[in-house]
């Protein structure tokens, strides 16, 4: 199970070949990607303001339509496409496809900002069986709407992949971002922590910002999954080296 952190991908990146190269090795991959960066450039250009809660976004309705466009379309897609275009086999899917991801709104202050209530995993082992690797959207079917709310949900991307790797008893959850990985007080890397070392990094605050929601969807993980890991996305073949035990950053693991 791969998080694909926006801030990774680039002209640069290594990622999608490390991707087809595993699928060719037969390994299964479940792929959740975001896309912040690229939803708070298209907010601008539509002169709409962005506003950062506890390192998730806060989803007005506006904000909202923007995230569906750019995350279920423009994202997905592209990277579906370039996937595809190495020889793999993928297919984009959002949480909404196949009523795969149930959510509710998690805080009023966030708007509709969802939480996951439900995983139902058969679209994903459907496509697993048939040979493609799943790319996901971190967006929810609204579980139990009020008449006048929107139908579908913004969910942080951390969050999707920490209970979609859960749900399905992934082998192990990889987070790549644009980071070393978990640091200390002091900004020194964190190779290894135990759960309550990672819970005590949020609570006391020495964890912060865009790290916080990746730390719990790894505990969230790690209640299905052995090992979790969040990992420098920017680094050449960073996903194959952590496959193949050469990886760096941090592992969250029992």
């Amino acid at each position: 199970m791969v998080k694909l952190g926006g801030a990774t991908l680039g002209s640069h990146d290594t990622t999608i070949k490390d991707i087809v190269e595993l699928q060719q090795q037969g390994k299964s991959l479940v792929v959740v990607h975001g896309g912040g960066k690229l939803i708070t450039d298209w907010l601008e250009k539509q002169g709409i303001a962005t506003r950062f809660v506890h390192g998730e976004r806060v989803t007005d309705e506006a904000t909202l339509e923007v995230v569906i466009s750019v995350l279920a379309g423009l994202v997905n897609k592209e990277i579906v496409a370039e996937i595809n275009a190495l020889g793999g086999m993928a297919i984009g899917i959002s949480g909404v496809d196949g009523a795969f991801i149930q959510g509710r709104i998690k805080e009023k202050e966030l708007g509709y900002l969802g939480e996951v209530v439900e995983v139902n995993p058969a679209p994903l082992e459907a496509l697993l069986k048939s040979g493609y690797i799943p790319i996901i959207a971190p967006v929810s079917l609204h579980a139990g709407k009020p008449e006048k709310a929107p139908p579908v949900l913004n969910i942080n991307a951390d969050a999707v992949a920490g209970e979609i790797a859960a749900a399905i008893g992934a082998e192990r959850l990889i987070f790549l971002t644009d980071v070393v990985g978990v640091c200390d007080q002091s900004g020194n890397l964190l190779p290894r922590l135990s759960p309550d070392e990672a819970e005590a990094l949020v609570t006391s605050g020495v964890a912060s910002g865009g790290m916080i929601p990746k730390i719990k969807a790894c505990l969230k993980a790690l209640s299905g999954t052995s090992t979790a890991c969040i990992i420098d996305g920017r680094q050449q073949h960073a996903l194959l080296n952590e496959i193949e035990g050469r990886g760096g950053g941090t592992t969250i693991q029992k």
